[in-house]
């Protein structure tokens, strides 16, 4: 059996320009990456302004297991289905990070026959837009630490300092760290630390941005920290928006490439979903629904966390109006929920489906929190039983939700076509989309909600310290915001052993700080970290190059 890397090596993709031709967008307005990815201007979503939006579909998961789930293989997989029923589709999807392809995820690509290419480049460095996005960060970092070593004019706080570094690799060494020692000449000494790119703030409000112009005011609102006085200090104090937004001068244009059947796809942005907003770029999403019938876009992890926050924060932010989402789920995983371990799904058991469908019932009724209907769409395995089927049919049929058993992995868009069916029926009818909660709640009550609504939790505890300073962001202003809630992946609840449906408890809130460039309040929930550790084997042990050039072991 052919890994993902070496079906991606097989493909003979068209040049970009004949992907961005199917779309109507002109030559001129590309700057080529070789032949097989370009970006696009962002004058395309001016020309394309008066067009009529195409539809937009959401595609997200269950709860997350080791079994896996197949969401982006999903998302490629429909998009290819839809092309190939002969409708004008589009994908937008996030671009992966280095740090869980050389951790223990692997890639975010798609799989099998349903990927988009060039695989290994699009895992790897790309474009450069985490590079770029990684610089504009530390620049800011740098500059505020030596705004401080060189008199600190704007009586800034060091003690509410809340801006660290980032880069783009799991390194759990330098969660936690003290800057600065060595002497007068190295700086004030004071502790900070780093986060993984894909929780930074610059990757958040560039992936929020409307345009260029959006983009730089977005970057002159981000607050550093506090002066002594109480009062914010912004990257627009520190004189850095400026040049961090010509260091985002190309990340901000969209990349286009293509699935391994042709359909154009816009690979943009890349929050994580579990410790960020977990969506791809709204320029992206906008420039696709300019230029396509349908569009095909996804959110990070289960409906609880990136679907909620493309619900409540992109869709809010860019006027977005989904039509339907559809909720990914394996037999395989549904039998973890249901009890089964990881050595043990081989065997069938349709009563741990059974069980394990409440997991799958709870991510429906997230979708009907915000008026749209769900999809579930079964990635299928050679171990699925016709009993395993069954019981999933039985119990879909009890929700009153539509499903399909999707082969697309196997057979690329021709494994999708019942999916596709159930998708393009849903668009028929008119979006009554609309989020979770009104921003004129407070704080408090918007994490409340989200806890009750979401995770299906009695409620929300918030630590003495998240407390105060959820009081101290609202006293700055900034309670009008929605709130970006960071939690495990791995539960509904805030626990990441907590398997399947938790019932009968609460979750805790123990940190906040406000994100005013990206427009949103982070909360933090549990023992969620910002910058992931490697495996006792990390997947890049596994990872290499032949001497003819050829990357193996990405998966």
């Amino acid at each position: 059996m052919l890994t993902d890397v070496e079906i991606a090596q097989q493909a003979k993709p068209k040049h970009i320009t004949a992907i961005s031709a199917e779309l109507g967008i002109c030559e001129e307005d590309l700057e080529l990456y070789g032949k097989n990815k370009a970006k696009v201007s962002l004058d395309v979503v001016e020309k394309r302004a008066s067009n009529r939006d195409g539809k937009l579909i959401l595609v997200t998961a269950i709860t997350p297991t080791p079994a896996g789930e197949g969401k982006t293989t999903t998302t490629v997989g429909l998009g290819d289905a839809i092309r190939k029923l002969g409708r004008s589709v589009c994908i937008a999807i996030r671009e992966p990070s280095l740090g869980p392809c050389f951790g223990v995820k692997g890639g975010a690509a798609g799989g099998g026959y349903a990927q988009v290419i060039p695989m290994a480049d699009i895992n790897l460095h790309f474009t450069g837009d985490f590079h770029a996005i990684t610089s504009a960060h530390n620049l800011l970092a740098a500059l505020l630490d030596n705004h401080i070593h060189q008199g600190n004019d704007l009586d800034i706080d060091i003690h509410s300092i809340i801006w660290k570094r980032v880069m783009d690799m799991n390194e759990r060494a330098l969660r936690d760290i003290v800057v600065g020692l060595g002497g007068r000449a190295n700086g004030m000494p004071r502790q900070s630390g780093f986060d993984i790119t894909t929780a930074s703030e610059i990757m958040a409000l560039l992936c929020l941005s409307k345009d260029r112009q959006d983009l730089e005011e977005r970057l002159s609102r981000v607050v550093v920290g506090l002066n002594k006085s109480g009062q914010t200090v912004t990257a627009r104090d520190l004189q850095a928006s400026g040049a961090m937004s010509v260091l985002l001068k190309d990340a901000i244009m969209p990349n286009l490439v293509q699935t391994l059947e042709g359909t154009p796809s816009f690979v943009h942005g890349g929050p994580f979903g579990n410790i960020a907003h977990g969506c791809n770029s709204i320029i992206a999403t906008r420039m696709a629904l300019n230029l396509a019938d349908y569009v095909v876009t996804e959110a990070g992890f289960g409906s609880d966390l990136g679907a909620e926050k493309f619900f409540d924060i992109k869709c809010r932010t860019a006027g977005l109006m989904p039509v339907t989402a559809v909720v990914v789920a394996t037999i395989r995983a549904l039998k973890m929920h249901g009890g089964v371990a990881l050595a043990n799904l081989g065997a069938s058991d349709p009563s741990a489906v059974a069980k394990g469908i409440e997991n799958l019932e709870k991510h429906c009724e997230n979708v009907r929190h915000v008026g749209l209907e769900p999809i579930v769409a079964i990635n299928k395995f050679p171990t699925d039983t016709e009993e395993e089927i069954a019981a999933l049919s039985e119990c879909c049929a009890k929700m009153s939700v539509p499903f399909a058993l999707s082969d697309v992995w196997a057979k690329g868009g021709a494994g999708g076509l019942e999916l596709a069916d159930l998708v393009l029926e849903a668009c028929k009818k008119e979006s009554h989309f609309h989020p979770s909660y009104p921003l004129e709640l407070p704080l408090k009550e918007k994490a409340e909600r989200i806890a009750r609504k979401f995770y299906g939790a009695d409620c929300a505890d918030f630590t003495p310290a998240a407390a105060k300073q959820i009081k101290e962001i609202e006293s700055l202003g900034f309670g009008h915001l929605p709130i970006c809630i960071a939690k495990t992946q791995n539960s509904l609840s805030d626990d990441p052993k907590r398997i399947g449906r938790p019932r009968d408890y609460r979750i805790t809130i123990r940190e906040a700080k406000v994100s005013a460039g990206a427009g949103f309040v982070v909360m933090y929930a549990g023992t969620i970290m910002t910058m992931p550790g490697l495996p006792r084997v990390p997947a890049a042990a596994k990872i290499g190059i032949k001497p003819d050039g050829e990357i193996f072991g990405l998966f």
